[in-house]
């Protein structure tokens, strides 16, 4: 992966792209993302990237929210390549207190020649899509090949790109079931799928496990510190994307038929739930069946029968955010995209 850097006069100057100038070069939709993801992974796989621990700030410590919290995530991906860092924000309350979108963030890219800054991307759009396209290029490899209903729990930013990108990517859905414990959420989703596509059939569930039992592919994008979901509610065949990470019980990784992580390192932390299995002498590294970039690959099998349940667990990697952010920033510089500002 070499990003360019273009010449100033020898002034270190940076690109500022807003998200209206990232939607501009297709970073409102999945393609983008699915490309450098499925480049990204398995240059991870294959070690080629660096990736520290990505640190959490949170204020209020044990006592505040799960959701409250701001993480640095920096990586280097590729040779040369392209370092940078992902600072993201988070308050649960944001939307009924401020009016205001859950998270936020800023990207910024650095030249691994010099280690100048480059570029700073409005970092939330680039966020939701790099995490949907994660679900998207991971159900190619473990979802049923003939799959024809998607679950969805929470029909916020994150959900909404979800199932959006499933979309995108595979004609063959015919039913989108949505549970948010807020109705007027699920309902307005409920109404943009129908207008965007008016080929699927678009359910909305009366309660979580309603949805989750009616999918082939189930992704739960909430903000819960408690799980919900249980084994017995995945049908055979199932693939579920754990986007939110806290929202299913321990007992639905140790029954499921494959468990696959995006980072070893990076689920194994933070008491989440595999973490604390790991702790409690249920789970381990030799348990896992693979991280996602080793499937890409081609080291290890995806989905092998039809009757298998497979659990996803992407913790979100810096990886993934910076491959992403580079593609966007690259697509910027050809098509002239974004506000020069002087470094000095």
């Amino acid at each position: 992966m070499t990003v360019p850097t273009p010449e100033a006069e020898g002034k270190p100057r940076i690109l500022y792209l807003s998200r209206s100038d990232i939607s501009s070069v297709g970073g409102d939709r999945s393609d983008l993302y699915v490309q450098a993801l499925a480049d990204a992974l398995v240059l991870h796989a294959e070690g080629k990237t660096v990736q520290p621990l990505k640190p959490y700030l949170r204020v209020h410590g044990k006592e505040g929210h799960i959701a409250d919290r701001i993480i640095a995530m920096p990586a280097h991906v590729g040779e040369p390549g392209i370092s940078g860092l992902k600072w993201i924000g988070s308050k649960h309350d944001n939307p009924a207190r401020a009016g205001l979108e859950r998270a936020s963030a800023v990207i910024v890219l650095n030249d691994p020649a010099t280690n100048y800054p480059i570029a700073i991307l409005e970092g939330s759009l680039v966020s939701a899509w790099r995490t949907a396209a994660v679900t998207a290029l991971a159900a190619r490899h473990l979802a049923r090949k003939d799959f024809t209903d998607v679950a969805l729990i929470g029909c916020g930013v994150i959900g909404t790109a979800q199932v959006n990108a499933l979309l995108q990517q595979f004609g063959h859905i015919a039913t989108v079931h949505l549970y948010d414990q807020r109705p007027e959420a699920s309902e307005a989703f409920a109404s943009r799928i129908a207008a965007e596509h008016p080929q699927v059939t678009v359910e909305v569930a009366d309660s979580a496990e309603q949805a989750v039992r009616a999918g082939d592919v189930i992704v739960p994008c909430t903000v819960t510190d408690r799980p919900y979901i249980e084994a017995g509610w995945l049908r055979p065949g199932s693939f579920l994307s754990n986007v939110s990470i806290m929202d299913v019980h321990k007992d639905v990784f140790i029954e499921a038929d494959k468990v696959v992580v995006d980072d070893w390192e990076q689920s194994n932390r933070e008491k989440k739930i595999i973490n604390q299995l790991v702790l409690e002498g249920e789970f381990s590294r030799e348990q896992l069946h693979a991280e996602l970039g080793e499937i890409l690959a081609g080291s290890r099998p995806g989905r092998e029968t039809d009757d298998e349940v497979i659990v996803l667990n992407p913790m979100g990697m810096a990886v993934e955010d910076i491959a992403c952010a580079a593609e966007v920033y690259r697509r910027a510089l050809d098509e002239g995209v974004g506000t020069w500002l002087d470094l000095y």
